[in-house]
């Protein structure tokens, strides 16, 4: 028998942020870094990984969750944004971006908090009907290293950070930060109602955010790897989200 305890509980709806995983559909298992989790938890959220394979469940769990974090991983199938793979495309996982798409759509809509990290800012820049460079060397210029060979965590080039953005309030102002780095897809065409908050000396789009949503934030470093250092770039973006998600929704 359900407690009448653990039904309040539910009934206040805690903050309660699923996060998306990497799904190996040929190894059949799925998995999630733990810094994600200690993030989540640290700034006060409920952490709920998110590893559903029927599409038909993502409405109940849309309504079950305060705020969506789309996690890092594998190259997104160039099919969403009208393309054909071309060579330097990585790997892809279908029933990976099925989902989260779909997921990422409804939090759009619905103005659930969103945080993409990583491939997870590609994934809401595609939701949003943007497009992206299916390997960075496509794209024109003297371009900087984007895949650190350096541990996980550490600061590895510089982003400069648009004024009066989402971004720039939630890293207290600071229009010059140093993040890790570990993609080889980036942002080409923006999202409709999106707008750049970030981007490095190359060009590259390191941050993203919808204009007219209460917190729809796309950054392309790994935040959760500062996080687990107490580095700038990292714990505050989490914070963001948990304060994002205790808000009311907005119709």
């Amino acid at each position: 028998m359900v407690s009448k305890k653990f039904n309040k509980i539910v009934s206040q709806k805690p903050n309660i942020i699923g996060i998306t995983c990497s799904y190996h559909e040929d190894l059949n298992y799925v998995k999630l870094n733990l810094d994600y989790l200690r993030a989540v938890e640290k700034a006060g959220g409920v952490p709920v990984l998110i590893a559903i394979t029927d599409q038909h469940l993502i409405p109940k769990f849309m309504k079950i969750i305060r705020g969506l974090i789309l996690s890092g991983g594998v190259d997104v199938d160039p099919n969403y944004y009208g393309e054909e793979p071309l060579p330097g495309h990585g790997e892809i996982s279908p029933q990976r971006d099925r989902i989260e798409i779909e997921m990422t759509k409804i939090a759009l809509k619905e103005k659930v908090p969103i945080l993409g990290i990583c491939r997870g800012a590609q994934v809401l820049n595609i939701a949003a009907g943007g497009s992206l460079y299916q390997n960075i060397k496509m794209k024109n210029g003297n371009l900087l290293e984007h895949m650190q060979n350096a541990p996980r965590h550490h600061p590895y080039h510089h982003i400069n950070v648009t004024r009066e953005t989402l971004l720039w309030h939630i890293l207290e102002r600071k229009e010059i930060v140093r993040v890790n780095s570990f993609h080889q897809q980036v942002v080409k065409k923006l999202g409709r109602g999106f707008r750049v908050s970030a981007v490095t000396s190359d060009g590259v789009i390191e941050g993203l955010e919808a204009e007219k949503h209460p917190f729809a934030l796309g950054v392309q470093w790994h935040p959760e790897g500062h996080a687990s250092r107490g580095m700038p770039g990292g714990q505050e973006i989490f914070d963001a989200l948990i304060r994002a998600a205790s808000k009311p929704l907005i119709a």
